[in-house]
């Protein structure tokens, strides 16, 4: 069986790495009969070395055996090169199944390229809904859902959201869609790699003790290019620096937004750094006493860390971590931010796990054999 993997930006490298390590155990038990070959495709999508190559580095995924280069365009130009790339590498490697994950630009482009040449398409993370159409990602995971072979989602939440639009549908050339709760494969790579990063990452690099500081990531264009959306959170990150250390891993999209708007100055107060690895990364939030994000993954990894969590956004697809009373969404307001932030000081105590048992990946991988 021949799969190929198209990736392109840095949660889908984490997603990967679980899948392929997965791949690697499957081809370790069975005769080459039944091995599986992944061909891995890199959109170039992410392609600063600390939002991408670091992550093939310490993640251990296996090398891109094509890097199409693709980045620094609009939404439509980006997904349309990447389309025209990736039909082609199609038309070469001729594989059994098209394997993408959530909602980047790189995956509805692996997933449009793939259905025009009928080619099955297996559709990471589905079903999840923010249920706002202004967000490019809503978009891109709405399309790819609609025309994927396999939907493998995370919870229970996505496979109802799935069906209440409908799904299962018949795709063209194939049989009718599979739906099917495998769990989250990031909590497969939390589970994997938390000892490693405690063990290797020492937070004396950041001068900072465990559970005295607020970790910070700021990224989505819906905060980034709205002056009073950036100015909001920023000024309650200052606010919130008065009593406790704040770190911003600083996405350069929003440095390059707060220098053209002359506003770096509104970074006064808050520890800046530059993009961080995974491992470190996944220490950073480990052992945080307080985590505040546009970013879908991180509301996870701070679920999974038991840390407490500020959603920088008017809605979310993790709604699981809502209704557990880990997450807070607040959107963008200074007031409405630091209100959550006094709210959070006692954070729940919950065992529930609605992301799976850590097994994801490998269900994925019985599944797409079983399915062949």
């Amino acid at each position: 069986m021949k799969i190929i993997t198209v990736l392109g930006a840095r949660p889908q490298f984490v997603k990967a790495a679980t899948i392929s390590r997965a791949i690697q155990r499957h081809n370790k038990e069975v005769d080459s009969n039944d091995r599986i070959e992944e061909v891995i495709v890199h959109t170039g999508q992410h392609f600063d070395a600390n939002m991408s190559q670091v992550f093939f580095d310490q993640l251990d995924v296996p090398r891109p055996n094509y890097n199409l280069g693709v980045a620094n365009l609009t939404h439509g130009a980006m997904t349309g090169k990447m389309l025209e790339s990736i039909e082609k590498l199609l038309l070469k490697e001729s594989p059994d199944w098209m394997l993408v994950y959530g909602d980047t630009n790189s995956t509805l482009a692996g997933a449009l390229s793939a259905i025009k040449l009928q080619t099955p398409i297996v559709h990471v993370e589905a079903g999840l809904r923010s249920y706002n159409p202004s967000m490019p990602e809503e978009i891109n995971r709405i399309l790819t859902d609609r025309i994927s072979t396999i939907l493998f989602c995370p919870t229970q939440n996505a496979v109802e959201n799935l069906q209440s639009e409908g799904f299962p549908y018949p795709v063209p050339g194939h049989y009718k869609q599979i739906i099917s709760n495998v769990g989250d494969v990031m909590f497969d790579a939390v589970l994997y790699y938390q000892n490693q990063a405690r063990q290797d990452v020492s937070l004396e690099s950041w001068c900072v003790e465990e559970k005295e500081y607020v970790l910070c990531t700021l990224h989505r264009q819906e905060n980034t290019d709205h002056p009073a959306r950036l100015e909001g959170i920023l000024s309650a990150l200052r606010e919130i620096g008065n009593d406790s250390k704040v770190l911003l891993p600083l996405h350069p999209r929003t440095r390059k937004m707060l220098s053209e708007q002359d506003k770096l100055n509104l970074l006064d107060g808050i520890e800046v750094l530059d993009p961080i690895p995974y491992l470190e990364m996944q220490r950073l939030q480990m052992s945080a006493n307080l985590i505040l994000t546009d970013s879908g993954g991180m509301q996870k990894e701070a679920f999974f860390h038991g840390v407490p969590c500020i959603t920088l956004r008017d809605e979310t697809e993790w709604v699981e971590t809502v209704d557990l009373g880990w997450n807070h969404v607040v959107g963008a307001e200074a007031e409405k931010i630091i209100q959550a932030r006094n709210t959070l000081r006692n954070p729940p105590v919950t065992k529930s796990m609605p992301y799976g048992d850590g097994s994801a990946a490998n269900k994925i991988i019985s599944s797409l054999m079983n399915a062949l």
